[in-house]
């Protein structure tokens, strides 16, 4: 039997014209989808959490491959991924999602090098969390330094857990703070 049952999903959309100076030539998109659980081991300890790790990778692809769909894979800059656990669970349930989420979304885009930025919260029903984002090529690059909101009203309840993956298709709208930009990214170890 799966460890995997979804109760439901969601994608959120935000497309950014402005941030109060002019109008961008192009319009920022960030995406969030997401899909909420049941936690198999909610209320319990279970010293072997590897076996559920690798079955999320199949959830980790249908997210990247449905914000890809939303935002095109060639327009991608950035992204991260975020877990909320129920209160009858642990911390550890949403540590899965590290390997599992960003393990998926560098395989639909072509294995870019820099690390996935992540967020998680053991928290209560309806908690949103903030989750960090960065340019997907080289984690310095400033102008896409973001932050996107993921939650559910209705989730993860006491006995579930929310696993997001977000993405964004450019830098922060009028970034104009310097730094690394990502036409000068050449060293290509994820960082620089």
């Amino acid at each position: 039997m799966s460890l995997i049952q979804i109760r439901k999903r969601s994608l959120a959309v935000d497309t950014v014209y402005h941030e109060g100076g002019p109008v961008a030539d192009k319009p920022l998109r960030l995406a969030a989808a997401s899909a909420v659980i049941r936690n198999p081991y909610a209320g319990r300890y279970e010293p072997e959490l590897r076996p559920f790790m690798a079955e999320l990778r199949d959830l980790g692809r249908l997210l990247a491959e449905e914000l890809v769909q939303t935002l095109g894979r060639d327009q991608v800059e950035a992204y991260s991924k975020a877990a909320i656990v129920g209160v009858s669970g642990e911390l550890e349930h949403a540590a899965v999602w590290h390997e599992a989420g960003g393990w998926a979304m560098r395989e639909v885009l072509g294995h870019p090098k820099a690390m996935v930025p992540a967020a998680m919260a053991v928290a209560h029903t309806g908690y949103r969390l903030m989750v960090p984002l960065h340019y997907i090529h080289a984690s310095y690059v400033r102008s896409h330094y973001n932050t996107f909101e993921v939650g559910t009203q209705d989730g993860p309840r006491p006995d579930e857990i929310l696993f997001a993956l977000v993405m964004a298709d450019g830098g922060r709208i009028h970034a104009r703070l310097g730094g690394l930009a990502k036409e000068e990214v050449s060293v290509n170890d994820g960082q620089r």
